[in-house]
């Protein structure tokens, strides 16, 4: 096995056998098999639309073999922050993703078990001990920061202990949870240590951390750096450079022409910001962007009226659901005056014809969720049957909690108080706001009365961060990992963070340690059983009602040629991205100066 672009083998070094990941990946291997089949097959199957004879074209070698271009991707919102401990948007996180490495990336197939399918990224190579209990991660010697600076093992130990610190408040946190401690061996060799083998030892140390560089961030109280200056300026180590960020306006990236995986393919990449979805696809059919990551369907109809621009396809790990605010939006000490009631929260689940709501607004582009997973995590069980529609079952659970219409206004009240609330959605995503004003009719049929309120991105963000909020259309990316994600979006823990994801305040010690056990559980048929007593307890604790998984369908430019996309990210090849020469345009010419400021 070799990492790509002529690494040297992985080193590895196991003693005794049964305790090896080649005895683990043995274990796993027959199970994860169809997964991952299913998974390329869907990859494979959703492959680039329109004419495929520019990708049989002899003379696309020649065409394409001189870097150069420019690739400007249209969104909605702007990023929330580019420091990876911060960020907690899919802008945020495309753009932290490029700028900084990873030790390691995952296959198409997105392993999560052992290391298998692994690609080396920051680190060269990886040993790890006999007794499974550690991993030593060798640094690329020619790995620098865009400073020039070195890139050292004391990066990759500073991460750790930066993100894991309760003074960063970051909410990447509860990922490295399992790991014990990382220490220097030295100058070029960090190594991960652990209290336990599981499964996902390697994914965690791999995956969960984009390393970041001891010799800027040091100097900043870990308290302060989320308000600190420098990093809304990144320094990172990977194939892009960060160039500048007009809040609200663009960001720009520049190719690092000397990265020890070789320079980009691309000369700049720039993400232009619009203030809603509709702005965003028009820069796309105007010619002004090259690329959109979602397309509605009424866009992907008229994305047929430009020869220029085509569909592409592939696996999602992105879902949508209607989160509830478990605490008193005023006092937080306090349950919710209406969501904490376990009993309304069902009462509201069963109100909600979510098949019709999802054809309504997706037809074929929406997938009906089956809860706080998605179908392409390889231990997803899509068969615990949701909770199901039944609109006078949901009234009469509501009148036998005591929320009554004793006025006839068609708002049910309990000890005075109105069955009212709030249910907020960004103002980016055409997509949640239609889903909203559906589910605000739905919830009027059982006596509820909704309020919605759209906002820009950001401070839609900061409301759910500060739990100022009643109900929210919610969306995640989720991790690769159905623990990680799981711990990040519902854990306990991440409820007890202010900067964590658990922003409606879930709390349940049973399903903290059905996963905590899933987790751990080197048997998959094990963990399969684990996972879906923790997925029955918390749908039957209706935190959330799960709504929809998205289809991706993007819009692309017919100059660009993607490669290697993932589900968890369309990005993670951009490097190798690529514009034909002879397929140029004006602003591919620019090369790699900055636009104008």
């Amino acid at each position: 096995m070799t990492g790509r672009g002529g690494i040297e083998p992985f080193v590895f070094s196991h003693t005794p056998e049964w305790r090896t990941p080649f005895a683990l990946k043995r274990i796993m291997k027959t199970y994860l098999r169809n997964t991952f089949q299913l998974v390329s097959c869907a990859f494979g199957a959703l492959a680039c639309q329109g004419d495929a004879s520019d990708r049989n074209d002899p003379d696309s070698a020649s065409a394409t073999s001189a870097a150069g271009g420019t690739m400007v991707t249209t969104v909605g919102a702007d990023a929330d922050f580019l420091l990876p401990p911060f960020v907690a948007t899919v802008q945020g996180n495309q753009i932290a993703d490029i700028v900084y490495e990873r030790l390691a990336e995952p296959s198409p197939a997105l392993n999560t078990v052992g290391d298998d399918g692994f690609t080396a990224e920051l680190a060269e190579k990886w040993t790890w001990s006999a007794d499974s209990l550690s991993i030593a991660f060798s640094v690329h010697p020619r790995a620098r920061w865009h400073d020039g600076r070195p890139v050292t093992a004391r990066d990759v130990a500073f991460t750790y202990d930066l993100t894991t610190d309760p003074a960063t408040a970051s909410g990447d946190a509860p990922l490295l949870s399992q790991i014990d401690s990382v220490t220097v061996r030295d100058s070029m060799t960090a190594v991960f240590w652990y209290g336990k083998r599981y499964p996902e030892q390697f994914f965690d140390a791999a995956y969960q951390m984009r390393i970041l560089p001891e010799h800027i961030l040091s100097g900043v109280k870990r308290s302060e750096l989320r308000t600190a200056e420098l990093i809304r300026k990144p320094v990172g180590s990977g194939r892009f450079r960060f160039v500048r960020w007009v809040p609200g306006s663009l960001v720009e990236l520049v190719a690092d022409t000397t990265h020890h995986k070789g320079r980009p393919k691309l000369d700049r990449l720039i993400w232009t910001i619009s203030p809603d979805y509709n702005a965003s696809a028009a820069k796309l059919f105007a010619g002004d962007a090259d690329f959109i990551e979602y397309l509605t369907g009424d866009k992907i109809t008229e994305i047929a009226k430009y020869p220029r621009l085509r569909t592409l396809s592939s696996p999602s790990l992105d879902h949508v659901y209607l989160h509830f605010n478990l605490r008193d939006p005023k006092n937080p000490a306090r349950p919710h005056p209406v969501f904490g009631d376990v009993g309304v929260r069902r009462a509201l689940a069963m109100a909600v014809d979510r098949a019709s709501a999802v054809q309504n607004v997706f037809d074929s582009l929406g997938l009906l969720s089956k809860g706080p997973m998605v179908r392409a995590q390889s231990l997803a069980d899509t068969t615990i049957p949701p909770i199901p529609f039944n609109l006078d079952g949901a009234r009469r659970l509501l009148d036998s909690l005591g929320w009554t219409d004793a006025n006839n206004d068609g708002v049910r009240e309990k000890n005075g108080k109105p069955l009212a609330f709030t249910i907020g959605a960004p103002s980016s995503s055409t997509n949640r706001m239609r889903m909203a004003v559906l589910l605000q009719g739905m919830f009027k049929e059982v006596g509820a009365q909704v309020t919605l309120k759209n906002e820009e991105m950001t401070t839609w963000i900061q409301g759910m961060q500060s739990g100022k909020f009643d109900a929210a259309m919610n969306a995640s990316h989720l991790d690769p990992s159905p623990v990680a994600s799981t711990r990040q979006t519902w854990s306990a823990a991440s409820a007890r963070n202010p900067a964590g994801r658990n922003f409606g305040r879930y709390a349940n010690p049973r399903f903290d340690a059905l996963i905590d056990s899933a987790s751990v559980q080197m048997n998959p048929a094990n963990a399969r059983r684990f996972y879906r007593q923790a997925h029955e307890t918390i749908m039957n604790d209706v935190p959330a009602i799960w709504l929809y998984e998205l289809v991706s369908v993007a819009g692309i430019d017919r100059r660009i040629e993607p490669v290697g996309i993932r589900a968890d990210a369309w990005w993670a090849e951009i490097g190798d991205w690529s514009i034909r020469a002879d397929q140029r345009i004006a602003r591919d010419s620019i090369g790699l100066r900055p636009v104008a400021r």
